[in-house]
């Protein structure tokens, strides 16, 4: 039977996080390879019995596998503040006094400016006696179990003593810790969340390396990065082995994101590659060193044989691809390195310089855990597919694939 065309599934992506071959997962479902691979491609629709099979071997709910893009329901809603980016919008909605209001995520409003609630106070620190109270947002936020209901984190070779602000350590002890720079991670955390409402996501912002040393030192569970090694073509998995040395753990890829340079909307100087902005002695915005951002800049600027002090800017900083939106839409600079997806919430034209893939590292000793299991097993969902979707930007057809073992 032909597949419905409203008809979809992950089947694939979540086949391929598991390590299944399609005859693996045949033999366990038994079915035949053909029959999964009909279902991937859209050409077969699954009757009951093969998909209760399919799920059950792949140890998930069908409305994990399968749904339907008409089950999707549509809303009348009035928008509360105009805009002028001429593209579909991403909104948050709310009901406010009997109907639905969309507040556009444009711009800076479409990160979270809010204070992040403190999970417990310091009462004491090693090596700082004239400290008295830290607050710490995540200070508990490790996989260890303390019977005094007190916790400790490692601070360089300092450790404070934590007061915890209430007595939920289930919740401290299901936090996962990312570390890193893409938008996308706090939307894949906040989407696992409503899917796993007993699963704490605690997002650390970093840049590549930043993020990648943080994962060596101990201080999160998994690192996000976007690094490009001209010597061997690779993305990420050359840096990792380098930092990483001595400690073995998983590349999995979260997608392929368009980095280049953000322009004023329209890009009303015609400009097409970085040399035409040199030559415009445009001021560049510039990312602090170790960000994948300054690394792509540095080596279009050598491939065009361009010296860094050349560049009006070079040396300004900025830590974060929000920032470098922020400077290019308010006149602050001419131009900045970032992602097509940046671009596109602040309404801002875009030069293509490289496809970069974004991917997530883990240590090997944490993948047996649960709240990582919980954590990775949504990257297949429906739910996270579409808010990356939405974005823009993003090509996620290989997410969840491991990459490489190191």
């Amino acid at each position: 039977m032909k597949q419905d065309s409203d008809l979809r599934n992950n089947l694939k992506s979540i086949r391929t996080r598991l390590g299944m071959s399609q005859q693996d997962l045949a033999n366990i479902a038994g079915v035949t390879r053909q029959t999964i691979s009909g279902v991937e491609s859209g050409q077969y629709a699954p009757s009951v019995a093969i998909t209760l099979k399919l799920a059950k071997a792949l140890g998930c709910q069908v409305e994990d596998l399968f749904w339907l893009e008409q089950d999707l329901p549509e809303i009348e809603a009035i928008l509360a503040k105009p805009v002028t980016i001429n593209q579909p919008l991403r909104v948050s909605l709310a009901r406010v006094g009997g109907q639905w209001i969309a507040y556009p995520l444009v711009g800076k409003d479409a990160f979270r400016q809010d204070m992040t609630p403190a999970d417990g106070e310091t009462v004491a620190v090693d090596g700082f006696p004239g400290i008295s109270k830290l607050l710490l947002a995540s200070a508990v936020a490790r996989n260890e179990r303390h019977p005094e209901g007190e916790a400790e984190k490692q601070i360089g070779a300092d450790k404070v003593k934590v007061r915890l602000l209430d007595d939920n350590l289930e919740a401290l002890h299901n936090t996962v810790v990312i570390a890193g720079c893409s938008p996308v991670i706090s939307l894949w955390a906040r989407a696992t969340e409503r899917w796993h409402p007993q699963l704490r996501v605690h997002f650390t912002f970093a840049n590549s390396m930043a993020a990648l040393h943080s994962l060596c030192r101990g201080e999160a569970h998994i690192a996000g990065m976007h690094l490009y090694d001209p010597k061997t073509g690779e993305h990420n998995v050359p840096f990792v082995r380098e930092v990483l040395a001595g400690k073995s753990a998983v590349v999995i890829t979260l997608g392929l994101w368009e980095e280049g340079l953000l322009v004023p909307s329209g890009n009303p100087k015609d400009w097409k590659t970085l040399s035409d902005l040199v030559a415009a002695k445009a001021t560049i915005i510039n990312r602090e060193t170790g960000a994948g951002s300054r690394m792509l800049l540095e080596r279009k600027l050598q491939e065009a044989q361009i010296p860094f002090d050349a560049v009006k800017g070079f040396e300004h900083i900025v830590t974060s691809h929000q920032d470098v939106a922020q400077a290019v839409a308010f006149g602050l600079a001419d131009a900045g390195i970032s992602t097509a997806s940046i671009a596109a919430t602040f309404g801002l034209g875009f030069i293509p310089l490289h496809q970069s893939r974004y991917d997530l590292v883990i240590l090997k000793e944490y993948l047996e855990e649960s709240p990582i299991q919980q954590l990775l097993s949504t990257l297949g969902h429906r739910m996270v597919h579409s808010q990356l979707e939405v974005l823009g930007g993003y090509d996620i057809s290989k997410i969840g694939e491991v990459v490489a073992t190191v």
